[in-house]
C-alpha cells in the first residue's frame, strides 16, 4: 500500500452516525462556499458561525478549530478531484484518459476556489494544506500510469515524467480558468496531446515503459 493509501486521498475521513456524518458534510459544504468568497484570515469563527446560522460550538464540536475546519474543507475538496480523476476504470486506455482529463478540468471549472487552494498549497506557507496537494498529485499520477501502463507504481523516471506534465497541466488550469479563452473541449484535447508527447518521450528514454498506441496517434 503506497503513502496515498494510507493516508486516504479520496476517501471521506468520516466517523460517526449517519446523522452526524450528514451535519459534518453539510458543514463542509457551507464551508466551501464561505472560503470561497472570504480569504481564510478575514473569517473569524464568530463570522462562520454566523453566516452558516449554527451555533460556533457546533463548528468547534466537529472540526476543533477554524484551521481544522479549514483542513477538512481542502480534504473533502481533494476527494472529489481525485474521484472525478480516477474513474472509468472500465473503457479502453484511450478513453480514460479523456475521461480522466476532462474531469480534472470539470473540478477546476466548477469549484475554482477549491482548485486554487488545493494546487497554491493553502493559505501562506501551510505544510500541512501542501501535504495534501502532494497527495494529489501522486494519486493522479498513479491513476494516470495504471491507464498507460497498466500498473500503479513505475520507475524515477516515467514518474518524473509524469509529475512534470501533472505540474504543467495545474498551470496551465489556473491559467484556464482565470481567463476561459479556450474551451474545455480544446483545453482537454490540448493537455491530452502534451501527455502523448511524455509517454513517448518516456519510452525513447526508457524502452521497458512502451507508449501505449495511442499515444503514437495522438492519445
Amino acid at each position: 500500500m503506497n503513502d496515498s493509501q494510507q493516508r486516504g486521498v479520496g476517501r471521506p475521513r468520516v466517523r460517526g452516525t449517519d446523522r452526524s456524518v450528514a451535519r459534518r458534510a453539510e458543514l463542509i459544504a457551507i464551508g466551501r462556499k464561505l472560503f470561497a468568497d472570504t480569504s481564510y484570515d478575514a473569517l473569524s469563527m464568530d463570522d462562520i458561525a454566523k453566516q452558516a446560522h449554527v451555533a460556533k460550538g457546533l463548528i468547534y464540536y466537529y472540526f476543533k478549530s477554524k484551521r481544522g475546519y479549514y483542513l477538512a474543507i481542502i480534504e473533502d475538496s481533494v476527494a472529489e478531484l481525485v474521484s472525478r480523476a480516477a474513474g472509468g476504470l472500465e473503457l479502453p486506455p484511450r478513453e480514460r484518459v479523456h475521461r480522466t482529463i476532462d474531469g480534472y478540468l470539470r473540478y477546476a471549472e466548477l469549484h475554482q476556489a477549491a482548485y486554487r487552494a488545493i494546487i497554491s498549497g493553502g493559505v501562506g506557507f501551510d505544510a500541512e494544506v501542501q501535504a495534501i496537494r502532494d497527495e494529489v498529485r501522486e494519486a493522479i499520477v498513479e491513476t494516470i500510469a495504471e491507464g498507460a501502463y497498466g500498473r500503479r507504481e513505475v520507475g524515477p523516471l516515467p514518474r518524473t515524467a509524469l509529475l512534470g506534465w501533472l505540474c504543467s497541466v495545474e498551470g496551465a488550469t489556473l491559467d484556464w480558468i482565470d481567463h476561459q479563452t479556450l474551451s474545455r473541449d480544446v483545453m482537454r484535447e490540448l493537455l491530452v496531446k502534451m501527455l502523448g508527447g511524455v509517454l513517448q518521450a518516456i519510452e525513447e528514454l526508457d524502452p521497458a515503459y512502451p507508449a501505449p498506441e495511442a499515444a503514437h496517434q495522438g492519445v
